[in-house]
């Protein structure tokens, strides 16, 4: 029966390749569903492992590492690829900055890529004591719609191969590396996307009876928007509406024709996000009529909810308190309203999503995901690499 320190020791000698190779990765970074030369390194690297590699998308592919004990057991482990476009900052790593300016790994993707193939390297030095097989997803396009994991889960390879569990983690800069947190149930909410055009009569600022001003109804549009979670939805509901951009106008004497506002809305239940819906429409259907003006609102769905199955939650929780010790593993109280995609493969089979510490201050890497000072500190691959090859290996739960 495999044990911690075994693992542990396994995956030492590939701890300082991933720091290097996630510094590759983090100069050469690709949006998302153009990551083809991300696929085709991820590609070169597994075929020297004598990996079989399924490509099921135009960028990203899956792999399958066969085990020498047969068995029908499956488990698949996820990575995603894709870079931000956003132009990355901080002193500390400008040593591997990103080549492609205006595009950055500012989200950690770089590390959970060069992670996975860590992992790869180790599961397929021992294959002879794996018992069934391992699928490794790297998928692209996780920052965009409809998402990479959505798109994959449609080409219905995935649905055929048997899969038990399925794990996917991401990099945390809000824990100290060395710390796996997840949680049962509601992990991460659903993302969905709106736009608002409000298009009034322009005119001159000095006459603004003369016109019908967007920027004022613009206004009392994202006031309005606030109410919605405040005093419609159940205070014990989880729900948020941010409006994040606005757009209009052209000079400071000047009442534009025109403004558009986008934002997000943040929930974890059908019933929730159709009230948040129907209220929007009812709220700027009122201030279109009130304001002569007309307001056009667009909602496009996003990712579903990240709800970790309980079994799927057991294993993992189990398996990296035999690992690291009750101490380093955090059983979050609540969820987090950020979104992720890996929601797709958790409609299909049983699974969890979790995160790594990877947050220091000695190496800058504590700001917020998508912030362009965002930073991965190297202890990360210490956490993640034993955690992703004994998840793959089903290691005892016994510390």
């Amino acid at each position: 029966m495999l044990t911690a320190d075994t693992l542990k020791t396994w995956c030492e000698p590939h701890f300082e390749d991933a720091v290097k190779e996630r510094e590759f990765l983090h100069q050469h970074p690709e949006l998302s569903y153009q990551e083809f030369k991300t696929t085709q390194y991820i590609v070169d690297e597994l075929s020297k492992l004598d990996i079989r590699v399924e490509r099921l998308l135009e960028t990203g592919c899956v792999a399958i590492i066969e085990g020498a004990i047969p068995s029908e057991r499956t488990i698949a482990l996820r990575a995603d690829i894709d870079a931000l476009p956003i132009q990355e900052e901080g002193d500390a790593k400008k040593s591997f900055f990103s080549t492609n300016p205006g595009v950055a790994h500012c989200c950690g993707h770089d590390a959970h890529t060069a992670n996975l193939l860590g992992a790869a390297r180790v599961i397929a030095a021992h294959r002879e004591q794996l018992v069934g097989r391992v699928i490794l997803i790297f998928q692209p396009g996780e920052e965009t719609l409809p998402g990479g994991g959505r798109l994959l889960c449609e080409t219905g390879w995935l649905q055929k191969q048997n899969i038990q569990h399925i794990y996917g983690l991401h990099t945390s800069p809000s824990h100290d590396v060395g710390v796996i947190a997840s949680r049962r149930g509601e992990l991460m909410a659903a993302p969905d996307e709106f736009s608002v055009r409000i298009k009034g009569i322009g005119g001159h600022a000095a006459r603004p009876h003369e016109a019908i001003d967007p920027i004022v109804i613009a206004s009392e549009c994202i006031l309005a928007l606030q109410t919605i979670v405040s005093r419609n939805v159940d205070p014990t509901e989880k729900a948020v509406i941010t409006v994040g951009r606005i757009e209009g106008g052209t000079a400071h004497n000047i009442i534009p024709e025109e403004v558009r506002l986008w934002g997000t809305i943040r929930t974890f239940s059908k019933e929730t996000v159709d009230l948040i819906e129907r209220r929007m429409h009812e709220l700027l259907a009122g201030l279109a009529k009130a304001h002569r003006a007309i307001i056009e609102l667009d909602i496009n769905k996003g990712y579903p909810a990240v709800i970790n199955a309980a079994e799927s939650s057991e294993i993992l929780l189990n398996t990296a308190k035999a690992l690291f010790g009750g101490e380093h593993v955090e059983d979050m109280e609540r969820p987090i309203m950020a979104g992720e995609d890996f929601s797709f493969y958790q409609q299909e089979f049983p699974g969890a999503f979790y995160f790594v510490g990877s947050g220091s201050k000695q190496t800058d890497s504590q700001y917020v995901w998508h912030h362009p000072k965002y930073n991965v500190d190297p202890g990360f691959f210490t956490t993640a690499m034993p955690m992703m090859v004994a998840l793959a290996f089903g290691m005892s739960t016994t510390p």
